[in-house]
C-alpha cells in the first residue's frame, strides 16, 4: 500500500473517494494521561500509586519533593529512559507540568504504554496536596 504525500501548502485538496464515510475528526488526544495532583495524593495514600518519576534538575528537588518519588533528572535522560518497563505505569512530574509532558510524549514514541504526566507539576501537588510545602 502506498500513500500519497501531502499536497503543498498552495495546491488544491485531492478530491474525496465517494465510498469513503464522512466522519467528524477526532481530537486530537495525547498518547498518555494526565493526572491531577488529588488523584495521584489518594492513590499513593490507598497504597496504589504508579511510580512517580520527579524529572527536575538536583538544585530544583533540593528545595521540595513528593514524599515516596524517585528522583531521574531531565538532563540525564539518555542514560537512564532504557532501563524502563516500557508498560510499568509510570508518572512524571517536573516544576510546572511541562518538561513531563514533552517527556510523555516522547517515551510513547518509543513505545511506552502506560504513562502519565502529572498535571501542573509539583507546583500544582504543593498548592492543592502539601500547602506547607518549601518552595
Amino acid at each position: 500500500m502506498t500513500s500519497t504525500p501531502p499536497a503543498a501548502p498552495d495546491s488544491p485538496a485531492p478530491p474525496e473517494s465517494p465510498a469513503a464515510p464522512v466522519s467528524p475528526a477526532a481530537p486530537d488526544r495525547p498518547p498518555f494521561r494526565e493526572i491531577g495532583p488529588v488523584e495521584l495524593a489518594a492513590q499513593m495514600a490507598a497504597g496504589a500509586a504508579p511510580r512517580v518519576i520527579d524529572i527536575r534538575e538536583p538544585h530544583e528537588r533540593e528545595i521540595c519533593r513528593i514524599e515516596g518519588s524517585e528522583f531521574l533528572p531531565l538532563s540525564d535522560v539518555r542514560t537512564w529512559w532504557l532501563t524502563l518497563d516500557r508498560d510499568e505505569p509510570l508518572v512524571f512530574q517536573c516544576h510546572h507540568g511541562n518538561r513531563s509532558r514533552s517527556l510523555c510524549y516522547a517515551l510513547a514514541a518509543e513505545g511506552f504504554t502506560a504513562l502519565a504526566n502529572l498535571t501542573g507539576g509539583i507546583d500544582a501537588w504543593r498548592m492543592a496536596v502539601e500547602p506547607g510545602m518549601a518552595w
